[in-house]
């Protein structure tokens, strides 16, 4: 492998084009297998990335230049999970059971996780218990939309409760894994909402006056809706590193004010130019980096297998009970379960949780190996689960006739959401 010097930065060009190479065999596989057997592209990203990784057959290594790319990838890959919450699609009831589900998904993975501290068989349950009650919103959104749900209204559910498992443990991390105290970050976080209000409301306004110009570079070389997206983004992404707060919450926020911004200019080509620059470039480097940087033998030993197997069967119990629980007056049993397995996936949140508290000391390698195996575990089986669970339901919904007339809230064919995942 060459390393070519640029200005103070070694670049291992070796590495950068392993990245890349793994990201597009990734895509072409996942395009050549049957639609039903293609597992999500972020799993084989991640197992490739262990792959041609240290572990395996060290082809790739992790230098600040890949890891840079990496942290960008993260950051768009939380601007699509915010872009995707239209809030006034999820108001009311399905924002509200969503948020009460994942708080008390929270009261379980603490308690949970504080009996397994006690046991011993993790270091820290405030990291362990974040990482548990997360859902992969943004992993799920092409599933959900290659299956038809975004359309239906268990899709609108599943957008709220997913919504809200992926935007608060982005709080929690901001809030009680910095090295400040909680009040500080209180303060700065406060700030920073009230910036990122100030930020969306002078979106809007220019979106709604600048329109017209801003389509008419949507074919033209200068692409500037796109490149004053991706202004918007790092630019939170920075700003919120440079306050102390976490990188997710930057790209979170974006995501939220593009969506607020664009509503009712929604366009599918404008979405799929930004699909096309997040999932074709930067998203990929954070899962194919995740992958390098994945300490394979700390699964070595029957304790750590173990505990992939524990945190598997926990992101059910502490995800899917509140579903079970709360969705009683919402949807049948059947629809209940495939909620739960569709909220109990996770992958993006426990790979950066599970990164954080590595570095600060706070969790062995071996419990974020299985927190991390686990999630990829998840995502391979859970969402599968689920959709055969909801095959029934979205029959019986196809084939029942649309009315024409005024619907009542929640009734009535949903308008789909942007093309985005």
């Amino acid at each position: 492998m060459t390393a070519l010097p640029l200005a103070h930065v070694q670049v291992d060009t070796g590495s950068f084009f392993a990245v890349v190479m793994v990201a597009a065999i990734a895509a072409i596989v996942v395009a050549l297998l049957p639609r039903r057997m293609a597992p999500p592209v972020v799993v084989l990203e991640l197992v490739l990335g262990i792959v041609v990784g240290p572990q395996v057959l060290h082809l790739a290594h992790i230098d600040d230049f890949v890891e840079f790319f990496s942290n960008l990838g993260l950051g768009m890959l939380f601007y699509f999970a915010g872009y995707e919450i239209d809030f006034q699609r999820v108001k009311g009831r399905p924002l509200e059971l969503g948020a009460w589900a994942w708080l008390l998904s929270v009261g379980l993975a603490f308690g949970i996780g504080g009996i397994l501290a006690g046991l011993g068989i993790i270091v820290s349950f405030l990291y362990t218990g974040a990482a548990m009650a997360t859902t992969a919103i943004g992993t799920l959104i092409p599933i959900l939309r290659d299956n038809g749900e975004l359309k239906t209204r268990f899709g609108t559910h599943l957008l709220a409760a997913g919504g809200a498992g992926e935007f608060g443990p982005i709080l929690l991390v901001t809030l009680f894994f910095s090295t400040q105290s909680a009040l500080h970050e209180s303060a700065i976080l406060i700030a920073f909402v009230l910036l990122a209000i100030a930020v969306a409301l002078l979106s809007v306004r220019l979106a709604w006056k600048g329109w017209p110009a801003l389509e008419r570079t949507f074919e033209a070389s200068s692409q500037l809706a796109v490149r004053v997206t991706v202004v918007l983004v790092f630019g939170l992404v920075l700003l919120a590193g440079d306050l102390g707060l976490d990188v997710l919450l930057g790209g979170f926020v974006a995501g939220l004010i593009t969506r607020m911004a664009l509503k009712g200019h929604e366009l599918a080509i404008f979405e799929s130019k930004l699909t096309a620059v997040g999932f074709g470039f930067f998203v990929p480097f954070f899962f194919v980096t995740s992958g390098i940087a994945f300490n394979l033998d700390a699964l070595g030993s029957a304790a750590a297998i173990g505990k992939l197997a524990l945190f598997f069967a926990l992101f059910l119990v502490i995800r899917g009970v509140p579903m079970l629980l709360l969705y009683r007056r919402e949807m049948g049993l059947r629809d209940r379960a495939a909620l739960a397995f569709y909220s109990a996936t996770e992958l993006p949140l426990v790979v950066a949780i599970t990164t954080i508290a590595i570095d600060a000391g706070k969790m062995r390698s071996s419990t974020a190996a299985g927190l991390v195996g686990a999630a990829m575990l998840s995502t391979l089986v859970y969402p599968f689960v689920a959709m055969a669970l909801r095959k029934g339901s979205l029959e019986a919904e196809e084939e029942r006739p649309r009315p024409t007339g005024p619907f009542p809230e929640g009734e009535g064919p949903v308008p789909q959401p942007g093309l985005v995942g």
